[in-house]
């Protein structure tokens, strides 16, 4: 009997309650993604781990948990296998550490500890994966273009679109955002150190939990940063690099429900169009969404060109391995 494929799925939402960065719709965006890939996906649901920062969840969405929860996933993996993480809370952009590059900006998600989780920790768990597994990231937060370090763009900023074509009439609308000077203003009065070196406070609060570029010498992470693309990898961001995304409700769009207006617009994809949809059609699809709803933000992916074109999910091979 052949052995059936595993379909395993990380799901974080951040709202960052009683903060003032906080948020209304992300822990709704994960939980309807969970609903998503059970009903429509196949996933089994004790192969979702959900991390949120509201109580409900049993592990917290800090640095450390959620990297934890995405090493445990990859170390599963074999060939065949399908992985999903499903990121839904703030982004941020912090300055390179390589010197001569003083204007570039490197991206990265904020846990509810800002135990901030960057670009070349997505690029070392790609690359980790075996031949054959697949590894899908949605990242609905701002400047989540190029979350994975080196993968190649298939739908990004060279991508002209036309203007807005609606109206946004929202009840609420947020921009999932956290600027750095508002990252390291936060870190500065938990360490009591005072330093603009971001790296100089993460590893003092954090240690061995903080990100791969804080942690590695500097001739370390340009080695690591020269490998080569992967085949495994695909990024789904909820805008491009220097774009926010929103948080947002609305009587209409949302049924007067917070959520994020990439992980909607997705939804409303996948509800509208039956299988199988490719990983291109499923971003393009979402840009004609958001400019329908008048938001202004352009959905992207990132991957090599034979994944640009695979369903989104393997949904056919999942349905059929499942038979």
């Amino acid at each position: 009997m052949e052995k059936e494929n595993k379909r395993l799925a990380v799901l974080v939402g951040c709202n960052y309650p009683n903060t003032q960065n906080e948020l209304h719709g992300c822990i709704n965006d994960v939980l309807t993604m969970r609903d998503t890939l059970v009903n429509r996906f196949g996933f089994n649901l004790n192969c979702i781990e959900l991390l949120t920062d509201d109580g409900s969840a049993s592990v917290l969405p800090t640095g450390a948990n959620i990297k934890k929860a995405l090493d445990a996933m990859v170390d599963q993996a074999e060939a065949g296998d399908v992985l999903y993480f499903h990121y839904s809370g703030h982004g941020t952009r912090i300055p390179s550490l390589k010197p001569g590059r003083p204007f570039r900006q490197d991206e990265a998600i904020v846990p509810c500890d800002f135990n901030l989780i960057t670009d070349v920790d997505f690029r070392q768990l790609v690359n980790r994966l075996p031949k054959g597994a697949s590894f899908t990231i949605l990242s609905d937060s701002c400047h989540s273009g190029g979350l994975i370090d080196k993968e190649k763009e298939q739908i990004g900023p060279s991508h002209v679109t036309t203007e807005i074509s609606g109206t946004l009439s929202a009840s609420y609308s947020k921009t999932k955002a956290i600027p750095f000077e508002s990252i390291l203003e936060h870190l500065t009065s938990l360490t009591g150190i005072s330093t603009s070196d971001i790296a100089t406070h993460l590893l003092e609060l954090f240690a061995a939990d903080a990100s791969l570029k804080f942690r590695l010498p500097l001739l370390e992470l340009n080695f690591f940063e020269s490998l080569k693309p992967d085949d495994e990898g695909i990024l789904l961001s909820g805008c491009q690099a220097d774009e926010t995304s929103a948080d947002m409700m609305t009587p209409v769009m949302t049924g007067g429900k917070a959520c994020g207006a990439f992980s909607n617009a997705i939804e409303m994809v996948l509800r509208k169009h039956e299988p199988p949809l490719s990983n291109r059609e499923v971003v393009m699809l979402a840009r004609v969404v958001l400019k329908e709803q008048g938001i202004e933000q352009h959905p992207c992916l990132y991957c090599n060109d034979e994944n640009a074109n695979v369903t989104f999910l393997c949904q056919l091979a999942a349905r059929n391995s499942s038979l």
